[in-house]
């Protein structure tokens, strides 16, 4: 009896240090983030844990602090569709080349919402193209999180195929970077280190595949960030909040709170469906620039995300930038 009263004491101070952890670290995330992007959201009605949910995750180099909004690109757009009534998670990747309107401005690439108006006019313009509203935002820092993957233990990616970058970044001496070739990463799932998951992210070249496009790289961006987000609300994890709480989003800014992160760690845990859906459109030349212009096809796969059209699988032979869906595996 006396054991199971320690138990449950422990059990207990566990409870409280790690949520008053998670909270320390949500409240600065969510100053981080600033008002006007908190604005920018469509509000929710009860809990995460029992209504569907849209969050805007946006991978850049440079958080989106209130001081130093609208400076950088978002190189990562990413859509998380959670709908707890039927198990269900999606994934809705958008390249960054896609060619919208952006309010105020005109049409430009997707991603230029975010240097002119932050996280604040990103969210606006995603929901306004896709219809979608934005309940939730996270905004990853690339630069930042290196130091977080190597304190979760790293991450796990799949790989889809080999690659063999360009000489980027060389992490070593200058004599043996005059001969050094590039990063080497083989076929099939593979535990990174925050830096080596960080090199993976920003692969532009891939020798072995020179048919690869920005929307490649942007897809492994957002493995990366998926496998970080699907680490932070891990049972693992959620073990090491009272160490990590505050640690775990340092580099993000977001309006979730404590209780909302645990809930969507909940509903990932429970999730018995996995979907990965991605926008496109044709390729095209416009103003010195190469953008991707959506097509019709684009408003078909915001129906598969919301679960009222049946699945179906990009036409790559149409083109490189063919949107549709997949069950449980990332798109090519």
């Amino acid at each position: 009896m006396i054991a199971f009263v320690l138990l449950f004491v422990l059990f207990f101070v566990w409870a409280i240090a790690g949520y008053l952890s998670l909270r320390s670290g949500a409240q600065k995330a969510n100053e981080r983030l600033g008002a006007k992007g908190e604005q920018a959201l469509s509000s929710t009605h009860g809990l995460m844990l029992s209504n569907v949910s849209n969050i805007l995750v946006l991978g850049t180099d440079h958080a989106n602090t209130a001081e130093r909004q609208g400076i950088d690109h978002s190189d990562s757009i990413m859509v998380v569709h959670t709908d707890p009534s039927r198990h269900r998670i999606v994934y809705l990747s958008i390249p960054r080349d896609l060619r919208v309107i952006v309010p105020g401005h005109g049409y430009d690439r997707v991603n230029v919402a975010y240097q002119i108006g932050g996280a604040a006019l990103a969210i606006k313009t995603i929901s306004s193209y896709t219809g979608l509203p934005m309940n939730h935002v996270i905004v990853v820092d690339f630069g930042e999180f290196r130091q977080l993957i190597d304190a979760l233990g790293g991450v796990d990616i799949n790989v889809p195929k080999p690659i063999f970058s360009d000489a980027f970044a060389c992490p070593f001496s200058a004599s043996r970077c005059a001969t050094w070739q590039g990063y080497r990463f083989a076929k099939g799932i593979q535990h990174m280190n925050g830096r080596r998951a960080l090199t993976y992210s920003r692969i532009r070249v891939n020798r072995l595949d020179p048919s690869e496009t920005d929307v490649t790289r942007g897809a492994r961006q957002q493995q990366v960030v998926q496998a970080l987000l699907s680490k932070i609300t891990s049972p693992t994890t959620m073990i090491k909040l009272p160490w990590l709480g505050e640690d775990l989003l340092r580099p993000m800014a977001t309006d979730l709170s404590a209780g909302q992160l645990m809930q969507l760690g909940w509903i990932k845990l429970r999730a018995s469906s996995t979907l990965h859906c991605r926008l496109g459109g044709d390729s095209q030349y416009i103003g010195g620039a190469w953008e991707i212009i959506p097509t019709e096809d684009n408003f078909s796969v915001i129906r598969m995300v919301e679960g009222t059209e049946p699945v179906r699988a990009p036409d790559l032979s149409s083109s490189l930038y063919a949107p549709g869906c997949s069950k449980g595996a990332m798109l090519p």
